[in-house]
């Protein structure tokens, strides 16, 4: 292992972790705030995923980044947390007897960013945030979200079309 706060933490160093933390925070709660169904939920998954990257610190593979460890342990959260929202969605809905009701297929105003990449598929978001928004490279986000490299490259060309689309962007502008 080439980080020596890495190879501290492994050996029980609080602090060593403390600093990882600290250099790591900001990234890992940007990207999960673009993958919670619930944006409140975002900081409390994050630091779950920290306590889980703690851990599990002994996993972590040589040659992979500490911020793509905790990124792919905030991922696979996020979908247990999609998984979650959809059960509960459907209880509820199935209890009250409610039917979906079907979306309008025009747009009075602008989306926002955040309000399109919510209506991505999770996969689609998790690429399209960690490569377009988070600058990884194709490569990085295929190691954090555990994807072929040719899948991740299909999420990001058809995530960054339907943003495009809900956003009202043509390709010239």
């Amino acid at each position: 292992m080439d980080d020596p706060l890495i190879r501290r933490a492994r050996e029980g160093s609080s602090e060593a972790f403390s600093r990882l933390v600290v250099e790591h925070q900001q990234a890992v709660r940007a990207f999960v705030r673009r993958l919670c169904a619930l944006p409140d939920d975002a900081d409390d998954m994050a630091q779950e995923a920290f306590v889980t990257a703690w851990a599990s610190l002994h996993k972590l593979r040589d040659g992979v980044s500490f911020r793509t460890f905790v990124c792919g342990i905030a991922y696979r959260k996020a979908l247990n947390d999609r998984r979650r929202f959809n059960r509960t969605g459907a209880r509820e809905s199935q209890w009250f007897g409610l039917q979906e009701q079907s979306r309008s297929s025009t747009v009075d105003a602008r989306l926002t960013i955040q309000t399109a990449l919510a209506t991505l598929p999770l996969d689609q978001r998790a690429a399209v945030s960690l490569c377009v928004a988070a600058d990884y490279s194709h490569a990085e986000a295929a190691e954090i979200l555990g994807l072929p490299l040719g899948t991740i490259k299909s999420h990001i060309l058809k995530g960054r079309a339907r943003l495009n689309a809900l956003l009202g962007v043509t390709d010239d502008q």
